[in-house]
């Protein structure tokens, strides 16, 4: 991700400040043109939003281009690091975000939420930890020093991973949450916001790398999309928040309920990556984006599953929101505490 040689761009680097005015926004727009929301509302096909679907497009495809699948042929030559960011990402944070979620939202938080939100709240957490970060890890990595060349092997093997074992992994979550979600929209949106942005993305880079060469497609190509991803997200947040007014104005503390748990998995799965990459040896720069993969979220697939399966007003699609609301000042102060532990690895 180029971006990541200057650090952290203008848009991520205050991306909470704009989801917060994306809510206001939105809120704005649901109460005061509802006829907005309704007639948005009407564009479905097989409960999937095309406009969100669209918006969506926008904000993985981009990121999707910049990911180099030949990188995966270096697996080989550092297998310690993969084998710990996948068995994080893949065999633990899924079912500790499932726990911590479920801890929080039946029992600590049991008499400010109702059940039934409860159980929207806890699939759209489930949503978040089943899908490592693809993106903004290009960005943590640089800004705690990182392996470039490695952290794009994670990706790559990270996505691929994605295709085959998110569905699953979600579906028997859930299953085991009490909720009961269709195998067909759930499959249906993998391919749309995994499969088809995946593809494209791979195409058009073999595309443009043939007829411009590399340098031409990391420099010049690439960047035109640089603003794409932020605002095709928050686009989708004013729709979004367009649905969830009534829902916010009647429970705005659920907003900081949902956040609770979703910090607490953060830091967990961090200090897990973090804390085994050290124990096995890992000099500083794979440690810290081992680290980073797993506490960051695909929010973007988050929020486009959770409102494919359970809609634009759900409880989930709330809950995915407050993943993104969250991620950019808690993943920060992971950077710093990477940044100030460096002198305990081996460099």
């Amino acid at each position: 991700m180029e971006k990541g040689e200057k650090g952290i761009g203008f848009f991520e680097r205050y991306l909470t400040v704009w989801v917060a005015i994306c809510i206001v926004v939105g809120i704005a727009i649901g109460q005061w043109f509802p006829a907005i929301p309704k007639t948005l509302g009407k564009f479905e096909y097989a409960n999937v939003s095309i406009p969100v679907a669209i918006l969506v497009w926008l904000m993985i495809y981009p990121m999707m281009m910049k990911v180099d699948f030949q990188s995966i042929k270096n697996v080989g030559r550092k297998p310690k690091g993969v084998f710990i960011t996948c068995v994080v990402n893949w065999l633990i944070k899924p079912f500790t975000m499932f726990g911590i979620a479920w801890i929080f939202f039946y029992v600590i938080f049991k008499q400010w939420i109702p059940e039934a939100l409860a159980g929207e709240y806890l699939a759209g957490a489930v949503l978040l930890g089943a899908a490592p970060c693809t993106a903004m890890v290009f960005v943590w990595s640089y800004l705690t020093k990182g392996d470039a060349a490695y952290t794009l092997v994670q990706v790559a093997v990270n996505d691929l991973l994605i295709l085959v074992a998110f569905a699953p992994i979600v579906a028997f979550l859930l299953g085991v949450g009490g909720i009961t979600i269709p195998w067909d929209t759930l499959t249906l949106s993998v391919v749309l916001f995994v499969v088809i942005p995946l593809a494209g993305g791979v195409i058009t880079r073999r595309i443009v790398i043939s007829k411009k060469g590399e340098d031409y497609f990391n420099n010049v190509f690439v960047k035109k999309f640089d603003n794409a991803t932020i605002i095709g997200l928050l686009l989708t947040l004013v729709i979004l928040f367009s649905f969830q007014g009534e829902t916010i104005l009647a429970n705005p503390v659920h907003i900081l309920l949902i956040a609770v748990p979703l910090i607490i998995q953060t830091f967990f799965i961090f200090f897990l990556a973090y804390g085994w990459s050290k124990v096995s040896g890992l000099p500083h720069n794979i440690a810290a984006p081992a680290g980073m993969i797993g506490a960051s979220n695909f929010f973007e697939l988050a929020v486009a599953v959770a409102i494919s399966l359970f809609g634009l007003q759900s409880g989930a699609a709330l809950a995915t929101v407050v993943g993104v609301l969250v991620e950019v000042p808690v993943m920060l102060s992971l950077v710093r505490i990477a940044n100030n532990t460096r002198k305990y690895f081996k460099q």
